[in-house]
């Protein structure tokens, strides 16, 4: 029954215009994830405000296109000048870039190309078959209790993971989130709270400016801060890598098999972890193909496998990030998270409810992604040579660029220039919070599962006259409350080791005073 309202979807969407905007989305998606200083997420962000005007059956192709075309894209300057574009496509440099150092550029751009299709197209699969699932079982099992506790593990999990060094960092911000969701008027009752008689404060925070403001205001003035070039020179990679003929890849792609479906499946779980993202499904791809590998020493130094499980991993995280967000409401990466808040701007309303208000919307993402994952493939074949060239612009010309469409995609949204102030103040707060090791990913995330929190705590409590006993005694409550003590007490060791670490540094320190 599901495959046939797929299908149905997929011959719907087949309109030539549509067909042409999600090329060139997909195309310019690409272009943001090969130059580096841009993320897959600042892409998603300055769209949504750009085309906030837009009609949903437009604007939603639009965004998935930049969200598949830029997490593909790193891997192109990755593998051309060893500066992987975004977090998502680091693990592939280390060993694209020695793959077209000995002249096997175009063949590890084949490479990542086809294994970013597949991966795309194992996390459509999983969103197809696992999103009603997981729907069906939040509509029966998931109360206020629940939600509350699963806003809680989404902030926490996603702190543990973004800052695996120090992850009270990534609770701090975490929280931070959370209480920037609090200002405007909350749910229950209709009072104002942190509004300090400001009028605009009211409807709380807007979140795409805010969005905007955490990720791309850092990035900003971080690239124009840097004293060495960011794009670096392309013509310091050999000419065989723009030049050598084709080389047939099937032998290549049979013998990792295992691997691209073992990758896949990691990307998808991955990706259905709240704010973990296509980052950790890239790198924990690598590893476990690393060792599952017969020849582990060829990792680093140019191997197919690991190029394959990178991206193969962060591609498929797509589909499983989109699987939470449509059934739970709770995106399961930063760029999900983006396309979240878009879709409220489109008068979506992802979670449980949705298959009654929109029993085909699943299927109609399913669809789109299906659409993104066939143009990456055939827009890669033309921006790969393309980019070789883009990637030579000088930071100092385009980030000025990005920083004006920052401010037109804040202001679009509300035609309210308050919203470029927020934008504004929170790439301020972004920045120093990033300069000083706090991940952004948490607080994103905090803003968004805020309301979700906040409401759902105390409208359980309502229910049980402020007892908080049905939060350790609901099935699936109990099985939160285990998986957030399990977060933060397997975090005790890390600690343990930095504190370890620092005792070290003192006493050498001292020694040397």
């Amino acid at each position: 029954m599901g495959f046939g309202i797929l299908f149905r979807e997929i011959i719907g969407l087949f309109d030539a215009y549509l067909v042409l905007i999600i090329l060139a989305s997909t195309s310019l998606g690409i272009i943001i994830g090969a130059l580096p200083g841009l993320t897959a997420t600042m892409g998603v962000a300055l769209l949504t405000g750009l085309t906030f005007g837009l009609p949903t059956v437009y604007a939603i192709p639009i965004l998935m296109s930049i969200y598949v075309g830029a997490i593909y894209g790193g891997s192109i300057s990755a593998v051309l000048i060893n500066i992987p574009g975004t977090g998502a496509s680091a693990a592939t440099a280390l060993d694209g870039f020695p793959l077209a150092q000995r002249g096997e550029g175009v063949r590890a751009l084949y490479l990542t190309r086809i294994a970013s299709f597949i991966g795309t197209i194992i996390g459509l699969f999983c969103l197809l078959e696992f999103a009603p699932l997981l729907a069906t079982i939040g509509e029966r099992y998931f109360a206020s209790h629940e939600y509350f506790l699963l806003a809680v593990f989404g902030v926490v999990i996603c702190g543990s993971l973004t800052a695996l060094d120090k992850p009270i960092k990534g609770w701090i911000a975490g929280f931070i989130g959370l209480m920037m969701s609090f200002v405007g008027i909350e749910e229950i009752f209709g009072y104002p709270r942190y509004t300090f008689g400001n009028p605009n404060l009211l409807s709380g925070i807007s979140f795409i400016p805010a969005m905007i403001g955490i990720f791309g205001i850092p990035q900003i003035l971080n690239t124009l801060k840097n004293k060495n070039p960011v794009f670096a020179n392309v013509a310091s990679v050999s000419k065989k890598t723009v030049t050598e003929k084709r080389i047939p890849l099937l032998t290549i792609l049979r013998k990792n098999i295992l691997n691209i479906v073992r990758s896949g499946l990691i990307g998808v779980g991955i990706g259905t972890i709240p704010g973990a993202g296509e980052d950790i499904a890239s790198w924990l791809s690598y590893d476990r193909a690393k060792k599952g590998s017969k020849h582990p020493e060829e990792f680093g130094k140019g191997s197919y496998e690991g190029i394959i499980a990178s991206e193969t991993g962060n591609n498929a995280c797509i589909g499983g990030a989109i699987i939470p967000l449509l059934s739970l409401g709770v995106p399961g990466s930063p760029p999900a998270a983006v396309l979240l808040g878009a879709l409220y701007l489109h008068g979506v309303r992802p979670g449980p409810m949705l298959a009654f208000e929109n029993p085909t919307f699943s299927y109609t993402m399913t669809a789109i992604l299906l659409y993104c994952a066939v143009a990456l493939l055939l827009c890669g074949f033309f921006l790969s040579s393309i980019m070789a060239k883009v990637l030579k612009v000088k930071p100092a010309i385009l980030m000025p660029i990005v920083g004006a469409l920052s401010i037109i995609g804040s202001y679009a949204i509300g035609i309210n220039i308050f919203d470029i102030k927020v934008m504004v103040v929170c790439g301020i707060i972004g920045y120093f919070l990033t300069e000083m090791g706090y991940p952004p990913a948490p607080l994103i995330l905090g803003t968004i599962l805020g309301p979700m929190a906040d409401a759902n705590f105390r409208r359980a409590l309502l229910t049980s006259d402020g007892s908080i006993l049905p939060f350790f005694m609901r099935p699936v409550s109990i099985i939160f409350v285990i998986l957030i003590t399990w977060s933060i007490v397997s975090m005790l060791p890390i600690y343990i080791k930095l504190k370890s670490r620092l005792k070290k540094k003192r006493r050498h320190d001292n020694e040397n005073n």
